[in-house]
C-alpha cells in the first residue's frame, strides 16, 4: 500500500507542471485519471527526446516519464462539459489538477466558487506562470519568461559578446518541475486538512512565485542594491575562482572560499611556484580582481589535463569542493544513484524497457512505485465511460 492508495485524481493538465504533480501523486498510489484531446492527446506526447525508431508521440521519453501509473481517457473536456460527462467524473475524484492559463477553468465552469458550490470537497489545484490575475502579456507566458522574471536568470554565464541574449540556465523546465512539486505539496496538504474539515480547497500555484521563494543570495544582494542588475552576469564576483573547467574527459567545478580550500589545493598541487605570492587568507582578505583571474588560469591549465573523476575524489580527499559536473550518461551509472534505487525499471509496449528515475524521496512504511508506464492514447476511455454511464457502453 502506497500513501495516497484510495484517492482519485482527474488530471486535466496538458504540460510539465501539471503532469508532473499528477505523476508525483500516481506514483504514491492516486488513481490519476488524465482526460486528453482524442485528436492527438497531450502536447507532451510531441516533446522529445524521443525512443529510438521515430517521433511517434508514443515513443515521448518525457510523457512517458511524466505519466507514469495513469489513466488515458481520450474526451473533449469542453465537450464532456456540455453533456454533463465532465459532472458525472467530478463528482467520483478528490482532486482536479489543471495547468492551462488564468480563465481556463472558468471557461469550462470550473471557477472556484462553482467548484466550492457544486462539489464541495473538491481540490481544485491550478498551475500557471503568474497565478489567476497575471497581467495580459503575460496571460501564456513560458517558462524562459518566468524563469527569468523570478531573478534566477542571473545565474546563467557570462558571455563575451554583451549583445547576446541570456541563456535559460538550469533545465528547460525548471519552473515547471518546481511549481508541479508545490502543486503536489499542497494538494496533499489539503487532502490532510479536508479530514478534518470535510471541505476541499481551491488552490492556486504561481510559477513565478515558486521561484522567487528559492531566491538566494543573487535576489537578496540585487534588492539591497549591492548587486548591479543587467542582463548578464558578471564574469568575477567576491566569492572568489569558484566555476565550471574543462577536464580531459568532460567538466568540473570548484568552488573555492576560505583559506582551508587554498591549503587544500596547495597541497593537492604540490605548491607550485606560482602559488606562493598569495597570502594564506587571501581569499578572506585580499581576493582582488587581478588575484581570482590568475588563479582561473592556472587552474584552468591543470584541470584540462585532469580525469573529472579522479580529480574529484582526490580534491575530496583533501577537503576541497571540486566535483565532477555529471553527464546523462554519469547519473545513469552513478554509485550513488544505483545505491539509493533511483532509477526503476519499467516495460512500455511501444518503447521496450526503459530505465525511469524515481520520486526524490522515500516513505519508509508507504513507498512510491511505478506500477505501470503511461498509458497510450485513450487506453482507459472505454472502461472509464462504462463506469460513469453504470456499466453501459
Amino acid at each position: 500500500m502506497s500513501a495516497l492508495t484510495g484517492y482519485r485524481v482527474l488530471e486535466l493538465s496538458e504540460s510539465v507542471a501539471g503532469e508532473y504533480c499528477g505523476k508525483l501523486l500516481s506514483d504514491f498510489g492516486a488513481e490519476v485519471i488524465k482526460l486528453e484531446n482524442p485528436d492527438g492527446g497531450s502536447p507532451t506526447r510531441y516533446q522529445g527526446p524521443f525512443a529510438p525508431r521515430g517521433d511517434d508521440p508514443e515513443r515521448s521519453g518525457l510523457f512517458a516519464y511524466l505519466n507514469t501509473n495513469k489513466c488515458s481517457v481520450a474526451l473533449d473536456v469542453q465537450r464532456a462539459a456540455a453533456d454533463h460527462q465532465l459532472d458525472k467524473l467530478l463528482r467520483t475524484v478528490d482532486v482536479v489538477i489543471d495547468d492551462h492559463a488564468a480563465g481556463w477553468l472558468q471557461e469550462i465552469g470550473l471557477d472556484p466558487a462553482t467548484v466550492e458550490i457544486r462539489y464541495p470537497g473538491l481540490v481544485l489545484c491550478s498551475i500557471t506562470a503568474y497565478g489567476q490575475s497575471p497581467p495580459e502579456d503575460r496571460l501564456h507566458a513560458q517558462d524562459l519568461t518566468v524563469f527569468h522574471s523570478s531573478g534566477w536568470g542571473y545565474h546563467t554565464p557570462g558571455v563575451d559578446d554583451k549583445q547576446q541574449p541570456p541563456l535559460q540556465g538550469a533545465g528547460r523546465f525548471l519552473p515547471s518541475y518546481e511549481a508541479g512539486l508545490e502543486a503536489a505539496l499542497c494538494v496533499t496538504s489539503a487532502l490532510y486538512e479536508r479530514e478534518k474539515s470535510e471541505l476541499g480547497r481551491f488552490i492556486d500555484i504561481s510559477k513565478l512565485e515558486v521561484l522567487a521563494s528559492r531566491a538566494d543570495y543573487v535576489l537578496a544582494q540585487m534588492v539591497a542594491g549591492d548587486m548591479p542588475v543587467g542582463p548578464q552576469r558578471t564574469a568575477y564576483n567576491l566569492q572568489g575562482p569558484a566555476g565550471i573547467f574543462p577536464c580531459r574527459d568532460g567538466f568540473a567545478y570548484i568552488w573555492m572560499s576560505a583559506p582551508a580550500h587554498w591549503d587544500a589545493l596547495r597541497k593537492m598541487l604540490g605548491n607550485p611556484e606560482w602559488m606562493k605570492s598569495f597570502p594564506d587568507n587571501w581569499l578572506e582578505r585580499e581576493c582582488t580582481q587581478e588575484r581570482v583571474a590568475e588563479v582561473r588560469r592556472y587552474l584552468a591549465r591543470w584541470l584540462v589535463t585532469q580525469n573529472k573523476h579522479e580529480v574529484a575524489a582526490l580534491a575530496q580527499e583533501q577537503g576541497l569542493t571540486l566535483v565532477a559536473v555529471n553527464n546523462a550518461g554519469d547519473l545513469s551509472s552513478s554509485a550513488q544513484y544505483q545505491f539509493r534505487g533511483f532509477f526503476s525499471d519499467v516495460d512500455h509496449p511501444v518503447q521496450g524497457a526503459v530505465a525511469y528515475p524515481t520520486v526524490p524521496y522515500k516513505l519508509s512504511e508507504t513507498p512510491a512505485r511505478i506500477v505501470s508506464p503511461a498509458p497510450l492514447l485513450g487506453q482507459h476511455t472505454q472502461s472509464a465511460l462504462a463506469a460513469l454511464s453504470g456499466g453501459e457502453q
